[in-house]
């Protein structure tokens, strides 16, 4: 993060979004001191969530978009809304959001075929 450097402050959301990412005295340090990271360093403070060599990325990404796509996907999706609003609630209220999410998924055909296959300790097949 440069702009302190050139007389600016951060924009893009950056104030917000980074202190959640890796803590304000992180988000203090990368903003205030213009400190650059390698790719190894922003794993270590959770800025990304792996380092993959520049040779490997393409096909890491389609394994990880293929292990998505085969996955409970409406499951998945009501998940990264819980994580997004989970800043901007109280414990109590993320926890309701949470039963009234889990309820709905259970009453799918993805959560049905989950739950079947964890009982009958199989891996689940989601269509």
């Amino acid at each position: 993060m440069a702009y302190s450097a050139i007389g600016l402050t951060p924009d893009g959301g950056a104030t917000y979004l980074l202190p959640r990412l890796v803590g304000m005295r992180r988000a203090q340090e990368l903003a205030l001191l213009n400190k650059r990271l390698n790719a190894d360093e922003a794993a270590a403070i959770g800025l990304i969530s792996r380092v993959v060599d520049d040779a490997d990325l393409a096909a890491e990404a389609k394994a990880i978009a293929q292990q998505l796509a085969a996955g409970p996907t409406g499951a998945l999706g009501r998940t990264r809304q819980l994580l997004l609003q989970s800043y901007g609630e109280s414990l109590e209220t993320q926890m309701e959001w949470e039963a009234r999410t889990i309820a709905e998924a259970a009453r799918t055909q993805h959560g049905r075929d989950g739950v079947a296959a964890f009982l009958a300790k199989q891996k689940p097949i989601f269509k």
